[in-house]
């Protein structure tokens, strides 16, 4: 075996706990957006995550979504209960021990479904919730990690996808749609008090999204090296350029810059460059943040034209940011750092089909998976809320708290 380097490890740990911590500001990305009366509703269901997740991971999803393949779709359960995983290296990134590994792809799990929770914010019930969250993970989550990253077949047919563009962003969008549309609409869809109740809370939650995505990205690397500089460069400057093109053009159409498109913009860039963030140079990396910045202000406005209520905007961020990215992948890939994976401008047109198929696959898939789960659980247990608690909201009437006493 070989020589496990300090340097990496030490890299791998801290991303693994950057990436953690991006959970929380999740919960306070969400929360800030939505009403008074639900912000500990929304929170939980995030942090909740962090908990539940953790355990199935450890339990079965880890070994599905890495152990050695079987058939090109799903891993051997060689890990069950992370057997054999304390003391070993895992054999695709030796430098690291097998622990830190699976903890670093722990945390991409955990905050995967969160992601979906903004869909079907302010009126699903906890437990249908907390049932959903535990099948989606095993079901859904854990099968595309081995398509793409633990040796299945969209990792054979040669999809690139760095940190998750296909595996975290675009599958909790098509999840979050079929919630939206099991789930169905708010009661109160379109009332003026429908509004954001604490923005500062939302900036403070883009804020640490934002800095926990260098873990995201740059520790996608596996280890302390060029390739991890060029995807924490590429990370940060496709965020700036992100916000930019989204206040831009809400500037252009209303005349005033808002601070919600200022966070929203920055996360919808952030989102874009994930799949690419080591793959690719400053410039394309930027031209990939300021594209996906002005597309996903348009995305978010596809809820009202097709009258679905998502309800905190993942179908527009993450799902066109997602899908947007992963395209731009298959165009700009080719950085002198990472000179093996090559896209169209760097003469590797072939590189766009691997690309097409991954984001339809993964659509189709987590589509269906998830609005086929949501319905049984909704024959079983019920999904939503009744319309008192609805009114009242879910802080009380799932939780028996307020989230400010005034």
């Amino acid at each position: 075996m070989p020589p496990i380097d300090t340097g990496d490890t030490a890299f791998m740990l801290l991303s693994a706990a950057l990436v953690l911590f991006m959970t929380p500001g999740l919960a306070l990305f969400y929360a800030g957006m939505g009403r008074s009366k639900n912000v500990l509703s929304i929170t939980m269901q995030s942090f909740f995550a962090m908990g539940i997740v953790s355990v199935l991971w450890a339990l079965l999803g880890y070994t599905l979504a890495f152990g050695n393949d079987v058939g090109g779709v799903i891993g051997s359960l060689e890990f069950i209960g992370l057997k054999g995983v304390a003391g070993s290296v895992y054999a695709g990134y030796p430098t690291i021990p097998h622990s830190v590994w699976v903890m670093y792809q722990g945390m991409f799990a955990i905050i995967t479904p969160a992601l979906i929770t903004g869909a079907f914010a302010e009126r699903m019930k906890f437990k249908a919730y907390a049932v959903f969250i535990a099948f989606w993970t095993i079901l859904v989550y854990s099968p595309l990690a081995h398509w793409v990253w633990g040796g299945g077949w969209l990792m054979k047919l040669g999809a690139l996808d760095f940190a998750g563009g296909t595996v975290v962003h675009i599958a909790s969008a098509a999840a979050a749609l079929a919630a939206a549309i099991a789930v169905g609409r708010r009661k109160d869809l379109g009332k003026p008090d429908l509004q954001p109740h604490n923005l500062p809370m939302t900036l403070l939650g883009a804020g640490i999204l934002w800095f926990g995505w260098f873990g995201f990205n740059a520790g996608s690397a596996v280890a302390a090296n060029h390739v991890a500089g060029a995807a924490f460069m590429a990370t940060h400057l496709a965020a700036a350029c992100g916000m930019l093109g989204w206040i831009g053009m809400e500037w252009w159409q209303h005349g005033k810059p808002t601070t919600l498109g200022a966070a929203s913009g920055a996360v919808a860039g952030l989102v874009g460059i994930t799949p690419a963030a080591g793959f690719v140079d400053a410039l394309p990396a930027m031209a990939i943040g300021l594209t996906v910045g002005v597309l996903c202000y348009f995305g978010v406005k596809l809820k009202s034209r097709f009258g679905y209520d998502d309800a905190l905007d993942v179908v527009g961020v993450h799902g066109v940011g997602g899908t947007t990215g992963a395209l731009l992948t298959g165009v700009f890939a080719g950085v002198v750092t990472n000179p093996t994976y090559r896209g169209l401008i760097a003469g590797n047109a072939a590189q766009l089909w691997p690309q097409v198929v991954g984001v339809v696959a993964t659509i189709v898939f987590s589509f269906t998976v998830s609005f086929v789960l949501l319905k049984v659980i909704d024959k079983v247990i019920g999904l939503r809320v009744d319309e008192e608690a609805e009114e009242r909201g879910l802080d009380l009437a799932d939780h028996a708290e307020t989230g400010y006493v005034l």
